[in-house]
């Protein structure tokens, strides 16, 4: 007979050590993360840690950030989108095309371009789901497809300037005031949302970690926003880039977690025949991961040809690697069922970290290659020891 369900109450004395060490696990990224900051910085005189390049790091990583979101609820869902970069180069290059050649405004170009994704995402996705052909083959076609595509409609020319406004998504900056109160709301929601769930674990009679592990890493997580605030108000403010970056991680945070899509998602990549049993829709759900993928692509093409003010036909090449090594090292499983999105963040921060150090301290470009490929591996390394 099964024993009765402990109460929070009865467990609370042994639960904080076992969280703990769930927790210090989670903190590897950080604690890494940190390392390579203060090894930059012994390196480079100080200069990595000013906040000029901070500013520039945060600005340069925006669009693997964003991918590497879409790309977490792909691999969470047990496939795998290699044509993530060629389809940012297209929609990057379709938005430059209908400002530049069309004389398209801004916002009709941002909402035309995030629509084509999500119809690229869409064609994808239906090959995936409805027609049963493995992911990596979809979307390793998509690669070559959508590439050919860009280089055709553009006729391999560089399409530039754009307009001013277009530019501002890229190149623009918070005012210093509107950052600290956006970081003091970020740090009441947190607060709250710690509170909130300690409550209701209480009310439900499940354990409830000490609070010196849940309000500890609050605390460790605020000090790192005021810190990272403060440092870009230094320079020019909070770049609209990495803003639009922590608005679509709250989204999709928020939906991977609260929602019956994202509880779905995990499911199936989880075990994809037990979610069927229970009733979900496998196929249309995995629909909608592709275009949920296609459409944060066209935010990605957005960003990028916005900051470097021209589309061209490399646009966004190796960035569907890029994006996949941020989610693995970052804690998403290639297996499925397993992942999470601040988890491909800090993944994709250290991936732009050791990009932009090693450009600072004038490292040949082959070895930022040979450095992100082996860090890989030992990401995917650890991911099946753990298992094991």
């Amino acid at each position: 007979m099964n024993s009765p369900l402990p109460s929070a109450k009865g467990e609370s004395g042994k639960q904080p050590k076992l969280t703990f060490k769930l927790d210090l696990q989670a903190y590897t990224l950080i604690i890494a993360l940190v390392l390579i900051a203060v090894i930059f910085s012994i390196f480079t005189g100080g200069e990595f840690l000013s906040s000029r390049n901070i500013s520039n790091l945060f600005t340069q990583m925006s669009v693997i950030a964003v991918l590497a979101i879409g790309m977490t609820l792909i691999i969470v869902a047990g496939h795998i989108d290699l044509s993530v970069g060629s389809l940012v180069g297209l929609l990057g290059g379709i938005a430059a095309i209908l400002q530049v050649w069309h004389g398209w405004g801004t916002i009709p170009v941002i909402i035309v371009t995030v629509i084509a994704g999500a119809l690229l995402g869409l064609w994808q996705g239906w090959w995936v789901a409805y027609r049963a052909v493995p992911a990596f083959i979809v979307t390793l076609g998509g690669m070559l497809v959508f590439r050919g595509i860009l280089i055709g409609i553009s006729k391999g020319q560089t399409v530039a300037p754009m307009n001013e406004t277009f530019k501002q998504i890229g190149n623009s900056y918070l005012p210093y005031v509107l950052g600290y109160i956006l970081a003091v709301i970020s740090i009441a929601l947190l607060i709250y949302g710690t509170y909130r769930n300690r409550f209701k674990r209480k009310q439900l009679g499940l354990v409830i970690p000490a609070g010196i592990i849940d309000y500890g890493k609050v605390s460790l997580y605020s000090f790192f926003i005021l810190l990272a605030t403060y440092m870009l108000n230094r320079y020019l403010g909070i770049p609209v880039p990495i803003f639009i970056v922590i608005v679509l991680a709250a989204i999709f945070i928020f939906i991977s977690n609260k929602t019956a899509f994202g509880r779905y998602v995990y499911a199936i990549g989880g075990n994809q025949e037990a979610a069927a049993l229970s009733g979900i829709n496998i196929k249309w759900n995995t629909l909608w991961v592709f275009i949920t993928m296609g459409a944060l692509a066209g935010i990605g093409g957005i960003l990028l040809t916005s900051r470097l003010n021209a589309a061209t036909v490399s646009a966004g090449d190796m960035y569907e690697l890029d994006a996949i090594a941020a989610c693995v090292i970052g804690g998403t499983s290639l297996m499925g069922g397993k992942g999470r999105i601040t988890g491909a963040l800090i993944g994709a921060l250290i991936m732009a970290s050791i990009d932009n150090g090693m450009s600072i301290m004038n490292i040949e470009a082959f070895w930022q290659y040979i450095v992100k490929g082996l860090i890989l591996i030992l990401a995917v390394w650890v991911d099946i020891s753990s298992k094991k």
